[in-house]
């Protein structure tokens, strides 16, 4: 913008110093900047109320490592139990007995077949669920970050648990296996 003409005889106005842009970065982003207190009211959302004592409880107790890892058990128990009826359902040796293998099964037969495999895959994968949760809650309160490594580092121990039981190779293959398991699962839901 061109200054405004001067009257005859007068001295020109000095023109405007340059602006610098170090006093203004300072400004927006440097130590003279005020911090604004967010309100989400004056953005238009909802304001809630601050959180009473039984809520804060409640949320520490959810945050727990014991109720993840018994909430893991359960949702463990009931994955496993329907997967375990469902493999029993489409197996064909279900209610089979060796000694006369031309006799058909009864329903009974076939439906106690089911539940007792149901079971057994609702009891191991409780086990695995709790094991797996437990632990990872232990390495992400260990090591106070919650990334990727927490899932393989507890994918690890806990397969190398449960390979353990059957000697020192397989303990490391459980480990290997459960840990590349968990690397995979927890890069897809990321």
């Amino acid at each position: 913008a061109a200054p405004p003409p001067s009257a005859p005889g007068e001295p020109a106005p000095p023109p405007p110093p340059p602006l610098q842009y170090s006093l203004l970065l300072q400004h927006l982003v440097g130590d003279k900047r005020q911090p604004r207190v967010w309100d989400p009211a004056a953005l238009g959302g909802i304001p809630c109320p601050p959180k009473s004592e039984e809520q804060k409880m409640v949320e520490r107790v959810m945050e727990s490592c014991p109720f993840k890892a018994a909430l893991a058990c359960v949702g463990g128990f009931v994955l496993g139990g329907a997967f375990g009826i469902f493999t029993a359902g489409i197996d064909t040796n279900v209610g089979f007995d060796p000694k006369d293998p031309y006799r058909t099964p009864t329903a009974k037969e076939v439906l106690k077949d089911m539940g007792q495999r149901g079971i057994s895959y609702a009891k191991n994968f409780a086990i695995v669920g709790a094991m797996f949760s437990c632990t990872e809650c232990l390495v992400e309160s260990y090591r106070g970050k919650s990334d990727w490594k927490n899932s393989v580092i507890s994918g690890c121990i806990t397969g190398g648990a449960i390979g353990f039981r059957a000697g020192l190779k397989a303990g490391v293959i459980g480990c290997g296996g459960f840990a590349a398991f968990s690397a995979a699962v927890d890069y897809y839901l990321r």
